[in-house]
């Protein structure tokens, strides 16, 4: 890795912890404010990572990890009102890199891509629907919405992913580390009780 890739990705990781930007908009806003051209080569995500790890570890090792773990049971509680849905945990919360500022990013798979809306409808849950870049690029629908974390004390967005029931084969299969990048709700329980 290059000097300049590290360097873009130092600066993207201190906006990821500090202002909760995703990595791909952290790393071109690192560019634009190292006054590199637009077509600079960009660090890749595992870099943008390990260089988040770092700075966590450097200035909010005395707060994140309750952060982390505020997150992470409030994730475990949208994982079981929605477990017929077969939810996994995604993105920092999963991985152990969130704050206070990360939002939590649920992958649902069902049969149904409307049965997951109606539920909340259902369970009177304001949502809005959009669409995302999903895992190999292609447009997810999604549902958004705001629930309170009582261990920050404050609301945090909750994003769910909408997938084919049969796309959960797929999205186990470890990253470039070896890291599974998504877990059930019952890893997730695994790493709460790790964390105690």
């Amino acid at each position: 890795m290059t000097d300049l890739k590290a360097e873009i990705a130092a600066q993207a990781a201190r906006w990821v912890v500090e202002e909760g930007l995703e990595y791909g908009p952290a790393k071109r806003r690192a560019v634009k404010a190292l006054g590199l051209p637009t077509r600079q080569a960009l660090p890749d995500n595992a870099t943008v990572d390990d260089a988040v790890r770092d700075y966590i570890a450097l200035f909010c090792a005395d707060t994140q990890p309750s952060q982390l773990r505020a997150l992470r049971a409030l994730a475990l509680v949208w994982m079981q009102r929605l477990a017929q849905f077969r939810p996994h945990l995604g993105g920092a919360v999963w991985h152990g890199t969130a704050t206070r500022l990360s939002d939590i990013y649920l992958q649902l798979f069902c049969d149904d891509c409307k049965s997951a809306e109606i539920a909340l409808i259902d369970n009177n849950v304001n949502y809005v629907a959009s669409s995302v870049t999903g895992r190999h690029g292609q447009s997810v629908d999604t549902l958004s919405l705001h629930a309170f974390c009582p261990g920050l004390n404050e609301d945090v967005g909750v994003h769910l992913m909408i997938y084919d029931h049969d796309d959960v084969r797929g999205a186990l299969q470890p990253d470039s580390k070896g890291r599974k990048p998504r877990g059930d709700a019952q890893a997730l329980r695994q790493l709460l009780l790790e964390d105690v």
